[in-house]
């Protein structure tokens, strides 16, 4: 029997114990906005999870962790263009890594996207019964009561960490507790080196290719020792508003306005109407649809020259003239990977964000003269 809810109604917490409990087989997905989960159980037991959110994809996770850097990833990546397979795969094959480091990310992967779950206060889900995870999948076998109580201690945590770190937006900088001949790790000295940079802590989060939880606590140990503060927090970025004049209410409405857009070749308005959609009704599967479509014709136009998959761009103001540039972290983070040596579809690799995302930020780049080709 599948079940489906909301988050708001019924947490994660709950849905696991309730799956155990029944000792049931097949696949719990979750979906919010444009991130899709999926946890699978064998009999009670979590035996996998997967995500299509790039921040948790295998070659972030790799980084993450140390076993690999951005150009040893790009070139895998390229590989796996070039000729298919799976980026692990290529990995060991290639001898850049061994399976057993490969294994264990996959393994502390399936468990990091289940935890981020916890966090997650809005979205739908549903239990598919009887549906198994691809042949491909590395199983692990958890037993969910233990997901659980770590999951709950995240939650209380991630309470404590926006006590003093608020929001994504937060700026901090060194405290009187600093100084260049502190013993701390590796990973520890590359977040101050980013705080230096007066990075907000979303940015920081994307350069270190970890999740924000991870982030947080880092920054929130720092700032309890003394050795960083919060100095205030990065201005909103600036998001051009849609033109809603004469714009349908009702979803019936709606999608026949996106259908218009998407035949007379409008992919970008159709985008944002589509969305507008979702935001109504989430689980709108003709919507769903439709911005796949929207989204793959979107990527055709904005491939077009000079933003080409092998054209090389390059930063054309300087350091100081970017102050005068309201950029998101996003934005900002993309714009740190331009080096006027690696193309369009090395730069979109090794970053988090999705592919339509990344080219939307680099065509916004290009218009406002910040970058060129």
């Amino acid at each position: 029997m599948g079940i489906q809810g909301n988050l708001s109604t019924m947490n994660v917490a709950d849905l696991l114990q309730f799956l155990a409990a029944g000792r049931k087989t097949g696949t719990l997905k979750f979906d919010r906005a444009k991130v899709v989960k999926q946890v699978y159980f064998d009999h009670g037991l979590i035996v996998g999870s997967n995500s299509n959110d790039p921040k948790e994809y295998l070659g972030q996770l790799l980084i993450h962790y140390g076993r690999l850097d951005e150009a040893k990833l790009k070139a895998a990546l390229q590989i796996q263009r070039d000729s298919g397979g799976r980026l692990g795969e290529i990995l060991v094959f290639t001898k850049v890594l061994p399976q057993e480091d490969v294994l264990e990310i996959l393994r502390i992967r399936t468990l990091d996207i289940i935890y981020d779950l916890f966090l997650w206060e809005e979205a739908h889900f549903e239990f598919f019964d009887g549906e198994r995870p691809p042949d491909y999948f590395i199983r692990i076998e958890v037993q969910p009561t233990k997901v659980i109580m770590d999951g709950a201690y995240r939650i209380d945590e991630w309470k404590r960490y926006r006590r003093l770190i608020p929001s994504d937006r937060a700026l901090l900088e060194l405290g009187p507790g600093w100084t260049s001949l502190l013993n701390v790790s590796k990973e520890v000295r590359q977040i101050l080196y980013f705080v230096e940079k007066h990075m907000c802590v979303a940015e920081i989060c994307y350069n270190m290719h970890a999740s924000p939880f991870h982030v947080y606590g880092q920054l929130y140990d720092l700032v309890v020792k003394g050795i960083a503060r919060v100095a205030g927090e990065a201005p909103e970025s600036f998001r051009p508003t849609q033109d809603v004049l004469d714009l349908p209410e009702t979803i019936p409405e709606l999608l026949a306005t996106a259908r218009i857009q998407l035949r007379e070749g409008q992919a970008e308005p159709a985008v944002a109407t589509i969305q507008n959609i979702l935001e109504k009704e989430p689980k709108n599967s003709e919507a769903r649809t439709l911005l796949s479509v929207a989204e793959d014709k979107l990527i055709k136009q904005l491939y077009t020259a000079p933003l080409l998959p092998n054209a090389v761009p390059g930063i054309l103001i300087s350091e100081a003239g970017l102050t005068d540039h309201q950029l998101a972290p996003q934005e900002a983070f993309l714009l740190s990977r331009i080096n006027s040596e690696w193309d369009v579809k090395s730069i979109l690799s090794i970053c988090p964000f999705r592919e339509v995302d990344s080219l939307r930020m680099l065509r916004n780049l290009l218009d406002k003269g910040i970058i060129g080709f």
